[in-house]
């Protein structure tokens, strides 16, 4: 089915979502402080990683030969972006168009967008969709502007890889600009060929470098590799990323500090051989 073979894609987004998403609680024996800006401001993008993938499975058309046939998934369509957006799809050109205005709108998730998300399918498989290519025009999130090139590239056998390049916040109110590139490896290890999305497992690995708003360099990196289940929809439920600055500190945010695997929102921040539990946003 479309939306199954689809569906690494958006479990792959939805990991990068969350690779540095941590509940922020500015406490400094915590995490320094530039390690929290650069986690903040690679969450927001990543964020738009996954519904980059989740554009694609709601609204890629039921039947390609068509320009703007009916979307997969009507359910989809209105949890992604609701009534906020319009969508055409280009069959000769297999581009599918996204537009949310040029006023904000405040979609499904909270957020208020305006401008185009732009999909370009470049699979083998028109009917699969084995990949896509996915930009920005004029488009703001709670009026930040977001510019970047997403490219989904299907491995085989459930895993794909994303990359993500001339990526940048333009934050609102001279609140400064964050850029960076990065790169996920998603490898399906148990769910391939199954129906249900709930067996599903991947192991999730990659790295990011960019400077966040405050004109602070920084890199990330799994330590460990991250495991998404597909009976977790938000989290991982295991592994570790390594986030360091060019102020020379470094923070390690696990995902599992219990060691259960548990699907919850609890992990831990370890700095300088201090470690605190955190609630992970």
């Amino acid at each position: 089915m479309f939306t199954r073979t689809l569906r690494p894609l958006v479990l792959a987004a939805l990991a990068s979502s969350l690779l540095f998403t941590t509940a922020c609680k500015r406490d400094k024996d915590a995490a320094p402080d530039e390690d929290i800006t650069s986690a903040e401001d690679s969450s927001d993008g990543e964020r738009e990683t996954a519904f980059s993938a989740d554009i694609i499975t709601a609204a890629a058309p039921q039947d390609e030969t068509q320009s703007n046939s009916a979307a997969v998934s009507a359910e989809a369509v209105g949890r992604v972006y609701g009534s906020c957006a319009t969508r055409t799809y280009n069959a000769d050109t297999r581009t599918l168009v996204i537009d949310f205005g040029p006023t904000n709108c405040l979609c499904p998730d909270g957020k208020l967008r305006r401008g185009k998300i732009i999909a370009v399918f470049t699979g083998s498989d028109r009917r699969r969709h084995s990949g896509a290519v996915v930009t920005r025009e004029n488009y703001f999130v709670n009026d930040n502007q977001h510019l970047a090139t997403r490219t989904f590239v299907g491995l085989g056998n459930g895993s794909f890889s994303v990359d993500v390049t001339g990526a940048s916040i333009v934050f609102a109110n001279n609140g400064g600009t964050s850029a960076w590139t990065a790169r996920r490896t998603c490898t399906m290890t148990a769910g391939f060929g199954t129906p249900q999305v709930s067996d599903d497992v991947y192991s999730v690995v990659g790295q990011a470098q960019g400077t966040n708003r405050r004109g602070v360099s920084y890199t990330a990196a799994t330590a460990t590799p991250l495991t998404k289940r597909g009976d977790c929809y938000k989290y991982f439920t295991a592994g570790t990323v390594s986030i360091a600055n060019s102020n020379g500190k470094t923070l390690l945010l696990n995902y599992d500090p219990s060691g259960t695997g548990t699907c919850d929102n609890v992990a831990s921040v370890t700095v300088n051989g201090r470690t605190k539990t955190i609630t992970l946003r």
